[in-house]
């Protein structure tokens, strides 16, 4: 009879299905099928008065799937579960046996780390049972991380603002980009000179052996070199090897692949996950260094075809990691020598980049000769010149790279020269520099420190990343910045004469950085402050490794637990009694014309200046807000930073007899013409002037213009938060993406035929109509709900005195008056 195999993906069971054949079936289980409920012991899924026994609900999406999964396990007389090899995958293992009421009889777990031929038959020949230490090592993780997420959050709440999100990992991860925002805020940038000379017949290029600190110190200098004889004290020629970078680990390909091809560290997963289901590489969720001997036979036996014998060096790598998990290999191709794995572009680039690294893994080290000339300057005795020059002998691991856009590895060479020889200076420049800051963390940095630390694990960074750059969150953005035109003095020595010329330079320029937001170092402050073990690296890491303990079977994770919660729970008590309601509140000085206070603080739709404290305000008076601008921050916004904003909203004059006024709110920048709001993105509106903001006005007028008549109303298009619409009296109809249909050019007969289409929908979804159709019940997303003509807000049922949902029969009764009331 047919074995059932269960895997994660479709993806995965289509490979796997083709490898074994029709005597296997082969089903999915789309990921996960449970998790801890919501609505559980405190909200947590977690009763922690009874060792922290986790309730676990089917998602609701998943109901579908493990009711399929049930019929189909009862016509096998085998089931194997061939989840990922990991702790998630054994976790998902354990799940699928628990939900699905299997027996252990008939039930077993093969693990691979590659989908091959050679690897799916060797795992159905030697299954074995779930490995619950494993399980508990997951378990622990998810109950703890849930405990620490859900009390820290709701800490938030009470002393921050509502909404907020906090989490174990993820709130260090947090501060590590709050630390250095700081560190780039207190970086005093100090000017010096770099100097470079060219020197002999061939102009070949030395620096100076130390920088200048001054203008005038480096005049100085090149004035002495003026009459200067320069000449060869010595040249030292060394041979040295280049040895080849071990192969990928999880946060290594993160990090090349960042660096490299410019990738996200999600979508850097998510195209290893395509190219691992598809058979081209093994398992992508790996901290080890390793390489399995038929592997390093498979990647020796091409490299000898590929390149010749001289080019093989076999080596294996020991992981750094104290903490590297189960025995994983590193991250290879499964068969060297496929140069191609996919006609989609990224899917290739990222191949390509494994490929070539495991197999420069394995090949000899590349041989170089390297120069180093230091040439003495008869009027100066504290400096010297030194010019490094460097040929590669012989390629050895660098001829896996050689044909692509990654191969950097250009000769640098210098002319021959013995000691005592006499050069000829044919210039000398003094160039000004500026010392820079830290560098901030991209994604790919900030994985590589996370795994310094020992926070996390190669399942955790790319979902730890995803967490905290999400705009729900608001802690973290990644974005491009464009840099500041910063001139730059140069002194330039030519034929005895010095001359200075200014050269304008970009500088400061950010490209997919990580910045910390106003709202992010506010809660970073309030959480070290009340919890320092929480947001302790040193103690992150070491509850990673309690993790691990767990996974080898030498802790329990109940008492881990407790290790780790009891004394959180205490700090998180302390903290609701005693710590202040917190806003990064600064006072930054006085309104030069009311005299009252202005200061910033953190409000509920972000950071804002405001004129007037609290005790200066009498009776019902408000005081005068201002959103600060993009770049500005709480910590470093001073009162000539901020009075221009209280001049916004301001009128910049007429166009067809509506005011323009622009100003600044929730969703940044925006023209008001008329009763029209038009956004403004990139745009100062402390700049804006009427003639600069009239190509957006046209443009909204064009828009605003009929595309046809329907049912004698006009149909109107436009461009909003979530993308192109059109609109016809109070109905809004999204333009899909997979249409086709361009919004510049929607003709009459397309724009006719999705309103259409948006109002069928829309009257599918009507259950029941008040007086004239002004107010509906209708079927929403999330059940029923009411609708007014004119709000896009869908509003809940109304709740009777004891909490509950009022049933549909009984709202039917009321009048139009009465259901206004209860939603009101």
């Amino acid at each position: 009879m047919k074995s059932l195999v269960i895997v994660e993906s479709p993806a995965k069971a289509g490979t796997i299905g083709k490898i074994l054949g029709k005597d296997y079936f082969i089903a999915s289980s789309f990921g996960h099928i449970r998790d801890l409920a919501k609505d559980g012991e405190g909200s947590t899924g977690v009763d922690v008065h009874k060792k922290y026994k986790p309730h676990y609900i089917v998602a609701p999406s998943k109901a579908k799937v493990v009711k399929d999964l049930k019929t189909l396990a009862k016509k096998y007389s085998l089931v194997l579960l061939a989840t990922d090899e990991d702790r998630e995958g054994e976790a998902i293992a354990w799940h699928l046996f628990d939900e699905l009421k299997l027996k252990k009889a008939n039930t077993k777990r093969i693990t691979f780390t590659e989908i091959t031929s050679e690897a799916i038959l060797n795992a159905t020949q030697n299954p074995r049972d779930i490995d619950l230490d494993l399980v508990d090592a997951q378990q622990a993780r998810r109950i703890l991380d849930r405990l620490v997420g859900f009390e820290l959050s709701r800490l938030l709440w009470k002393k921050v603002r509502g909404k907020l999100s906090a989490g174990r990992v993820q709130s260090v991860a947090v501060r590590l980009i709050v630390e250095r925002e700081r560190e780039i805020q207190q970086h005093e940038s100090k000017k010096f000179y770099k100097v470079t000379g060219l020197f002999g017949t061939t102009h070949f290029e030395a620096s100076l052996s130390e920088d200048l600190p001054s203008h005038d110190t480096s005049e100085k200098f090149l004035k002495s070199c003026s009459n200067a004889v320069f000449t060869v004290h010595a040249v030292d020629v060394k041979p040295a090897r280049r040895a080849p970078a071990p192969p990928f680990t999880t946060s290594t390909l993160q990090q090349t692949a960042g660096q490299k091809l410019g990738f996200s560290v999600s979508r850097t997963m998510s195209i290893a996950q395509k190219l691992y289901e598809a058979g081209h590489i093994t398992y992508m969720r790996t901290d080890s260094m390793h390489l399995s001997t038929s592997a390093q036979k498979k990647l020796a036996s091409h490299i000898l075809k590929e390149f010749g014998e001289k080019y093989l060096k076999p080596r294996q790598y020991v992981s750094k990691s104290k903490n590297a998990q189960e025995a994983h290999e590193a991250i290879r191709p499964t068969y060297p020598q496929n140069k191609h794995a996919s006609d989609n572009a990224d899917l290739q680039k990222l191949y390509d980049l494994i490929r070539n690294r495991a197999l420069a893994s394995q090949m000899a080290e590349a041989e170089v000769q390297r120069t180093q000339v230091i040439i003495n300057i008869s009027t100066n005795d504290k400096y010297t010149f030194i010019s490094k020059g460097e040929i590669i002998t012989f390629d050895g691991f660098l001829k896996a790279y050689k044909n692509t856009k990654w191969y950097t590895y250009d000769d640098i060479i210098l002319p021959q020269l013995a000691t005592g020889d006499t050069l000829t200076a044919s210039e000398i420049k003094a160039l000004e520099r500026l010392g820079k800051p830290p560098a901030r963390y991209s994604e790919a940095t900030l994985v590589k420190k996370l795994e310094e630390l020992g926070i996390g694990r190669p399942s955790t960074y790319a979902p730890t990343i995803d967490k905290i750059t999400s705009p729900t969150r608001g802690y973290i953005t990644k974005e491009t910045r464009e840099g500041i035109p910063t001139e730059f003095l140069q002194l330039t020595l030519k034929d005895s004469k010095i001359t200075e010329t200014v050269i304008t330079e970009v500088t400061g320029a950010q490209k997919n950085k990580l910045f910390a937001s106003d709202m992010g170092i506010v809660v970073t402050d309030f959480l070290v402050k009340n919890f320092e073990n929480i947001m302790d690296y040193a103690f992150t890491a070491e509850v990673e490794e309690s993790l691990d303990h767990i996974a080898s079977g030498n802790a329990d994770w109940v008492k881990t637990i407790d290790t780790y919660y009891k004394p959180f729970t205490m700090s998180v008590g302390k903290t609701l009694s005693s710590a202040e309601r917190v806003t990064g509140e600064r006072i930054l000085g006085s309104d030069p014309k009311s005299g009252r206070t202005i200061l910033v603080r953190m409000s509920k739709f972000g950071p804002v200046a405001q004129i007037g404290s609290q005790d200066e305000l009498k009776g019902d008076e408000k005081p005068d807000y201002a959103n600060l601008s993009p770049g500005q921050s709480l910590e470093t916004v001073t009162l000539k930073d901020v009075l221009p904003l209280f001049s916004l909203p301001k009128n910049l004059g007429t166009y067809k007899d509506k005011d323009v006024v622009v100003g600044r709110g929730k969703f940044g920048p925006y023209i008001k013409w008329g009763d029209t709001y038009i956004s403004i993105r990139g745009t100062d509106p402390l700049t804006a002037t009427l003639h600069s903001v009239m190509k957006s006005i046209r443009e909204k007028e064009h828009e605003m213009e009929p595309i046809t008549m329907y049912q004698d109303k006009p149909i109107t298009k436009g461009v909003g938060r979530f993308g192109p619409y059109i609109k016809w009296e109070e109905t809004f109809a999204a333009i899909p993406k997979k249409s086709g249909i361009n919004i510049a050019t929607i003709t009459p007969e397309q724009a006719i035929h999705l309103m259409e289409e948006k109002v069928r929908k829309d009257n599918e979804r009507i259950l029941y109509t008040w007086g004239n159709g002004s107010v509906t019940l209708q079927n929403g997303r999330f059940g029923s709900c009411i609708r007014i003509k004119g709000k896009r807000k869908f509003y809940s049922l109304p709740k009777n005195d004891s909490g509950e949902k009022l049933p549909v029969e009984d709202l039917k009764k009321l009048s139009e008056k009465e259901i206004r009331k209860l939603i009101s």
